[in-house]
């Protein structure tokens, strides 16, 4: 995979800048990651949270295809290469402090952004039973 060109300025110190602003400055964290939240671009639908490096922040921005920082990995990681579910970003929204983003997506192939086989990585709820946590699966 080529490097890529882009290169993002950081941010400002100015809060005002970072909030109202025109520059998208995102704000990496100390591991140098910004979180992406992933949705349906046609009906919202929560898919996955995932990281990004500035590299693969770009790489999206450059390509129109989600790519993402595996943490486990430690590698650039274009969702859906291997299985053929490519995401195809239709937009990128950055939240007021530019420490987050939203990616609206159209996900390829078979439709299943989960490692699983799943639409979501969100298919369990979370709930109390005999004061106990467990999970149930959605729906």
């Amino acid at each position: 995979m080529q490097a890529s060109e882009l290169r993002f300025a950081p941010p400002s110190a100015d809060k005002s800048a970072l909030e109202e602003g025109r520059l998208f400055t995102p704000r990496f964290d100390a591991n140098g990651l910004i979180t992406a939240v992933v949705t349906d671009a046609g009906d919202g639908t929560l898919l996955m949270v995932a990281h990004m490096n500035a590299e693969a922040l770009a790489k999206t921005l450059e390509t129109g295809i989600a790519h993402y920082w595996s943490r486990s990995r430690s590698s650039l990681w274009k969702k859906g290469e291997t299985s053929g579910n490519l995401q195809h970003v239709e937009s990128i929204s950055t939240d007021c402090d530019q420490d987050a983003v939203l990616l609206k997506v159209r996900v390829g192939g078979e439709g299943a952004t989960c490692h699983t086989g799943r639409r979501s990585c969100f298919y369990r709820n979370v709930k109390v039973e005999d004061g106990r946590p467990i999970l149930t699966e959605n729906g």
